[in-house]
């Protein structure tokens, strides 16, 4: 009587509770994974920062944000050098995108477009970043790496396109440059005065998201300004 009188049935209350369930356990396993990150990185020093932020750059799923920072902080804790951090995030961007554009200049646009799901590239995130670079070139590469979701994944459309691999290369280093210093900045200045959050690698995440949204929407202001500026088309003036 009480599910039907709530308009639940117990299929539904058991289907919430079942997703209520996934999202308590999931959260603590990516902290530990978060935490793995983070140890991964002081215990490999540069090496560590060049294969996740390689990783970064290509499919798998290792958020720049939880690699660079932490890496600066313990650079000011005199583990590292700061421009180190920043020279081999930079390195390691650029060769995670490296790989994946010379895979997607090899596989070719109908595999990718039929595989990638299984890689975590769908067919919408591929044709997403497909028409960014189609539309405005080499420097949507170097927006594209300051910008969520399209960063990770512009090397894949660049290969299909067949672009320049030499100018593609300078503006993803470019680009991958200014992010990790953005990143490993915030790091040095944000947990050197909270050093506590890296035990705590969820609010570490959350605070840093909170602090760098104005910087995520000065990016985006400026790719639609771009986008406007490249694609408006005036009107021909009319014969005299």
């Amino acid at each position: 009587m009480a599910a039907h009188g709530s308009g639940l049935s117990p299929r539904s209350q058991s289907g919430d509770c079942d997703a209520a369930s996934f999202r308590a356990t999931s959260a603590p396993v990516f902290e530990d994974l978060i935490r793995i990150w983070f140890e991964f990185v002081r215990d490999w020093s540069y090496l560590g920062v060049f294969l996740l932020m390689a990783a970064e750059s290509s499919i798998l799923p290792v958020p720049s944000e939880v690699v660079m920072p932490p890496a600066a902080y313990w650079a000011s804790q005199g583990l590292m050098n700061f421009w180190g951090v920043v020279l081999a995030g930079t390195l390691g961007s650029w060769f995670g995108s490296a790989v994946s554009y010379w895979l997607a200049w090899w596989l070719g646009r109908p595999l990718v477009m039929r595989y990638g799901k299984y890689l975590l590239m769908p067919p919408a995130k591929v044709d997403l970043a497909e028409a960014w670079a189609q539309q405005n070139g080499m420097v949507g590469v170097f927006i594209a790496r300051l910008l969520p979701v399209v960063r990770h994944l512009i090397s894949i459309p660049a290969g299909i396109l067949r672009m320049r691999f030499v100018p593609f290369s300078i503006m993803t280093t470019v680009g991958a440059g200014l992010w990790c210093f953005i990143l490993a900045w915030w790091g040095e200045q944000v947990l050197g005065d909270q050093p506590k959050l890296i035990e705590e690698p969820g609010a570490m995440v959350a605070l840093m998201k909170a602090k760098m949204m104005w910087f995520v929407g000065a990016i985006l202001v400026l790719a639609v300004l771009f986008y406007v500026a490249t694609r408006r088309r005036r009107p021909a003036s009319p014969p005299a």
